[in-house]
């Protein structure tokens, strides 16, 4: 891990915001420019209302970084500070938010633990768990999501796709594949951290085999011993401690999907979305969350702009929703960038100064 310091710091330069900021910014110009239609930005109202509801969408952005934080000092065993904790959080956001969606900032993320004085294999571990976590609070929520609303306009873009049968529906068959491809990997990940480590210790070694990677072997075969050692420390782990690390979990992504439906009663009024609108939209982001999973883009950068614009169009005036996905991104998304820049200097200077010394 050590000799691959360089590389992943290089990867996470703060100059890197560069690109994703300029696709976003590009993006939602090109769309005001194609479909703005004068009058319609008059649609946003802002009063005092809604600067409470501003506050409670940003509060909820504050929920999901809590519940990450808290997670991972549960799966730490409260070995890190709370401030360790916070700046691992905004690390890996900030990776997440300038790599490819598919990528994310997962591998780097055991980098973060580790160099914050956590054993690499149980590092290892925490981050296998916390993803294993994630897919199970979306296999779970997605189903219950579809029985609660009872119908298929979830993935539609306007009201006529809803006429479309539903194995003729692109968005519906993307998303079960999506699902699909998320439950596997749920019990990949299960298997291998609660079954046979031993044999993710063999697939792990396997990869390591790869001419490019060889020489880090080593460290490897090392991370898998300490990988089946923090595995039983995990089985052995009571039903209560699960509990806290899946509702953590569950707070933090349920506060995440509620920021647009706080944003939608920022600048049209509490009355405007009925309770089934307001589950219809939290699960139609279920849907985009594994669009977006296929993005090339930085962070979905652009990308998430377009998707948004577009399944949420049938909740929002007509002209308003490259507005409402630029206000959206700039609570969720943008803060990490920024964060996440000024905290890598000093994260950078505190862990690898000393190796500047003669």
């Amino acid at each position: 891990m050590t000799d691959n310091s360089g590389k992943i710091l290089k990867s996470i330069h703060p100059a890197r915001i560069v690109l994703p900021i300029i696709i976003g910014i590009a993006v939602t110009g090109y769309l005001m420019y194609r479909e703005y239609e004068p009058g319609s930005l008059s649609q946003l109202s802002f009063t005092l209302q809604s600067l409470f509801w501003l506050f409670v969408a940003i509060l909820l952005m504050g929920v999901r970084d809590l519940g990450y934080i808290i997670r991972l000092r549960i799966l730490t065993g409260n070995q890190l500070s709370w401030r360790k904790t916070f700046n691992i959080v905004m690390l890996w956001e900030f990776t997440s938010a300038i790599t490819p969606s598919s990528i994310g900032g997962t591998s780097v993320a055991i980098f973060f633990i580790n160099k914050e004085g956590i054993r690499l294999g149980r590092s290892t571990a925490v981050v296998m768990v916390t993803s294993f976590l994630d897919e199970l609070y979306f296999i779970i929520t997605f189903p219950l999501i579809l029985l609660l609303i009872g119908r298929t306009d979830i993935f539609s873009f306007n009201p006529e796709e809803m006429a479309v049968p539903w194995y003729q529906n692109q968005y519906l068959i993307f998303a079960l594949t999506g699902y699909s491809l998320k439950f596997l990997y749920t019990l990949v990940i299960s298997y291998g951290l609660f079954l046979n480590p031993r044999g993710l210790k063999w697939v792990l070694l396997w990869i390591f085999k790869l001419p490019i990677i060889r020489k880090w072997r080593p460290h490897a075969n090392e991370s898998g011993s300490e990988l089946i050692q923090t595995s039983h420390e995990f089985k052995k782990w009571p039903l209560k401690k699960w509990l806290q690390a899946f509702l953590a979990t569950a707070i933090s992504w349920t506060a995440r999907y509620w920021v647009v439906n706080a944003l939608i009663i920022t600048f049209f009024g509490i009355h405007w979305l009925n309770w089934d609108d307001h589950i219809l939209v939290f699960g139609k982001q279920l849907v985009m969350w594994i669009m977006m999973l296929v993005s090339p883009t930085p962070g979905g950068s652009g990308f998430a702009e377009y998707v948004f614009k577009g399944f949420l169009a049938s909740f929002i005036p007509l002209g308003t929703g490259v507005a409402m996905a630029f206000f959206w991104r700039l609570i969720s998304y943008y803060p990490y960038l920024f964060i996440g820049a000024f905290v890598i200097p000093k994260w950078v200077k505190k862990h690898f100064a000393t190796r500047k010394k003669p």
